[in-house]
């Protein structure tokens, strides 16, 4: 074989190869995973829905009008994400100051066969946690709606009663008109967070 055809065949293989290393990055960069927390800015995130908060109260998408609102989606059994990205945004509430009383958090199941409103309430009133979250559960196809208005994916993983769910990890920050600004997360330090925010208030 001579040198310049092994030349081609190595500058071929080096093209094959730099394809699939930008096809896997793309692809896992827009993987929910464990927990994405990408947002494609030109996609429309959010809509209309219909789900029942941990009260056990009907409610739609106009609880988030007349605040700034982290909306964001998980489930109670959730062992690391969720608590951690409550924690999170617990500072981050606290890093508002005054602003906190325009601001909500949102936290929506994708795991609405143990999340009942009762299990939804006793998470989300547990120490540590931000106060005055929403915790919206509903049926499957509620939660199918809302995911899908979000672009947040999920899926269940597992067997049996030990079920675990993957989901996206992003949390939506929707301006007190209900539309969406931007994406938040806990990559970003709450004091950034909460700065952020304000200048989105302002």
């Amino acid at each position: 074989m001579t040198k310049s055809r092994l030349t081609i065949i190595l500058i071929i293989f080096v093209g094959l190869f730099a394809l699939i290393g930008s096809y896997w990055y793309t692809t896992l960069k827009a993987s929910p995973g464990g927990g994405s927390s990408q947002v494609d800015p030109s996609v429309k995130v959010g809509g209309d829905f219909t789900m029942t908060d941990q009260n056990g109260r009907v409610v739609t998408q106009d609880i988030l009008k007349g605040k700034w609102s982290a909306v964001f989606f998980g489930f109670t059994y959730c062992p690391d994400i969720c608590p951690l990205t409550l924690q999170h945004l617990n500072a981050v509430q606290k890093e508002l100051g005054d602003k906190a009383k325009d601001f909500q958090i949102v936290f929506v199941t994708v795991d609405p066969e143990r999340d009942s409103p009762a299990a939804m309430k006793s998470y989300i009133e547990s120490p540590g946690f931000p106060g005055g979250v929403i915790g919206l559960t509903g049926t499957a196809q509620q939660v199918d709606d809302i995911a899908k208005a979000y672009r947040a994916t999920y899926s269940k993983s597992g067997e049996g009663e030990d079920y675990t769910m993957n989901h996206t990890a992003v949390i939506y920050l929707m301006n007190p008109e209900g539309q969406f600004v931007l994406p938040l997360g806990r990559e970003i330090s709450p004091k950034d967070s909460a700065d952020m925010i304000r200048k989105e208030m302002r």
